[in-house]
């Protein structure tokens, strides 16, 4: 999954400031729930030392409403000077959090990334259409903008079969074919420009049917036709989203399972993937990441690990004379594992793949698949570590 969201926080004047809170509002309780959970988390940056200021900023942003029905989170991070991410989550966390500290919390954040899914949803009609744009998979949030499309061929309604009336019968056609063409042209503009996940089309079906021939195959690949939806009133809006989330919950399966094939693939080869921290650490230094892949279950262990890194993203080592090596003198620090390599793999415009349980082996609950290779890559075709230094190693 795509980090560069993430990536403005490179860079950025320590400390950081990470909240990753539950933002689902109870109709009974309406807005005091988040604000509950918010004040309780600010007692706890407070007494950790994070700036009021800062403070001050992030509680006006999440006393503002999502706008998302149901149960969602939402990830903030700050720096010394203010707001740098606010993202809303497809789920919320098992628990809300926070942390203040001389890095921020990747981990909650990456698997935002995880679960973000980029939507569109086109509600077309005979006169054109409603384009919804929202960068999550719940519903309509901060993020999310609106375009309306008309056509501009308004007589698009049929009269009785039959006699003189053929004329506009045929005239109606005509106006539909037109009015379609006119959104399918927004459409690959639009996936062009902003390069959408999944494009979902629901509305009137015949309308829906002349959009899906008009538009080019960039668009064709992502359209998922959804019946339920509409522009105008009458929608059964909460069964209308559930269809929405099924597509959206779809589309991470697939996605996530593209990646652990060409892993699994790429690791059967001996090139192209490789797994292990040791290994992993030297193919991010070396810019090598197409996809970092993390077991969940090892995150806690990830946490509580450090490595050592210097001033630059890729600098990242098992200690402070590997560090060295690299040239890196007196700026290097401690960092937790996981923040290292998710700092590295943002440097590098990797992405991010959470496995679950049962999906895929990996040696310490670490993994890459690589962009390129060569002869000094590690190699888990090549034996570099004796079997008992390998046995050693923890398989998740």
């Amino acid at each position: 999954m795509d980090l560069r969201w993430l990536k403005p926080l490179l860079g950025r004047p320590a400390p950081f400031t990470t909240v990753y809170l539950d933002a689902t509002r109870a109709e009974s309780a309406g807005e005091t729930e988040t604000a509950d959970r918010w004040r309780a988390l600010r007692r706890t940056l407070e007494r950790d030392g994070a700036p009021s200021g800062v403070l001050d900023e992030i509680g006006e942003l999440v006393a503002t409403p999502t706008g998302v029905r149901g149960p969602h989170g939402r990830v903030v991070v700050a720096d010394a000077n203010g707001v740098v991410v606010d993202r809303v989550l497809a789920e919320p966390p098992a628990q809300s959090s926070a942390v203040h500290g001389p890095a921020p919390a990747l981990l909650p954040a990456a698997r935002a990334a995880d679960e973000t899914v980029d939507l569109l949803v086109v509600r077309v009609d005979r006169n054109g259409a409603d384009l919804v744009r929202t960068s999550h998979g719940s519903g309509p949030s901060p993020a999310a903008d609106v375009e309306h499309v008309e056509g501009g061929h308004d007589d698009v309604h049929k009269t009785r079969e039959g006699g003189l009336d053929r004329r506009s019968q045929t005239r109606a056609e005509d106006s539909w074919q037109r009015n379609a063409e006119v959104v399918a042209a927004a459409l690959d503009r639009k996936v062009a420009e902003q390069a959408p996940d999944v494009l979902v089309l629901t509305g009137d079906v015949r309308a829906v049917a002349l959009v899906k021939e008009a538009v080019g195959r960039p668009v064709s690949e992502l359209v998922v036709e959804v019946p339920g939806g509409a522009r105008g009133e009458g929608v059964h809006q909460e069964a209308f989203d559930a269809k929405v989330a099924e597509v959206v919950a779809e589309f991470r399966r697939r996605r996530r399972q593209a990646v652990l094939d060409r892993f699994r693939q790429q690791l059967g080869r001996g090139e192209g993937a490789v797994t292990a921290l040791d290994d992993v650490i030297e193919v991010l230094r070396r810019g090598q990441v197409d996809e970092l892949v993390l077991h969940t279950s090892a995150l806690t262990a990830l946490g509580e690990r450090e490595l050592w890194v210097g001033p630059e993203p890729l600098q990242v080592a098992v200690d402070e004379d590997d560090l060295a090596a690299l040239g890196v003198g007196g700026d290097g620090r401690r960092m937790a594992a996981g923040v290292a390599l998710l700092r590295a793999a943002l440097g590098q415009d990797a992405g991010v793949t959470f496995a679950e349980d049962g999906t895929v082996e990996l040696v310490d609950g670490v993994g890459a698949v690589l962009r390129w290779s060569d002869g000094s890559t590690p190699s888990e075709a090549v034996p570099s570590q004796s079997a008992d230094q390998r046995r050693l190693r923890t398989v998740v």
